[in-house]
């Protein structure tokens, strides 16, 4: 998984925002854009889905994204360290709901025979192609 100012998902989170500004984020991803790990990165970052929008649709490349979130997002490298392994955890065994989502996932994208797969991140990476 990339990083970006020590923020795991931020570069997917802004490819994801290109290509729905472009009109071309791929409807699978439609329900979940600006929530889900979106949102968990945007309430980490303590930022607003529509400041992110308007902040991608005002540079041309990632690197004025990064000089920005820079500038306006002060976290500590612990804070950042808490959300990256709150991310990287994800479903947490203890949560049945989150669990079930995961396993919901994982039989949607016809990956329920691969058990090495435990992990949300994991999941993304296999269903695009990665793992």
């Amino acid at each position: 998984m990339e990083a970006m100012d020590g923020w795991i998902h931020l570069p997917r989170y802004i490819d994801k925002i290109r290509l729905h500004l472009a009109g071309r984020l791929h409807p699978d991803y439609a329900d979940s854009f600006g929530r889900n790990s979106d949102g968990r990165w945007l309430a980490a970052a303590g930022v607003s889905h529509e400041t992110m929008l308007e902040v991608v649709a005002g540079t041309v490349i990632d690197g004025e994204v990064c000089d920005w979130v820079h500038a306006h997002i002060r976290r500590t490298p612990e804070e950042k360290a808490a959300y990256t392994a709150r991310l990287l955890n994800r479903p947490d065994p203890a949560d049945p709901e989150q669990v079930a989502h995961f396993e919901r996932r994982k039989a949607e994208y016809g990956l329920e025979d691969r058990p090495g797969i435990a992990r949300f991140i994991q999941l993304i990476d296999a269903n695009e192609g990665r793992l």
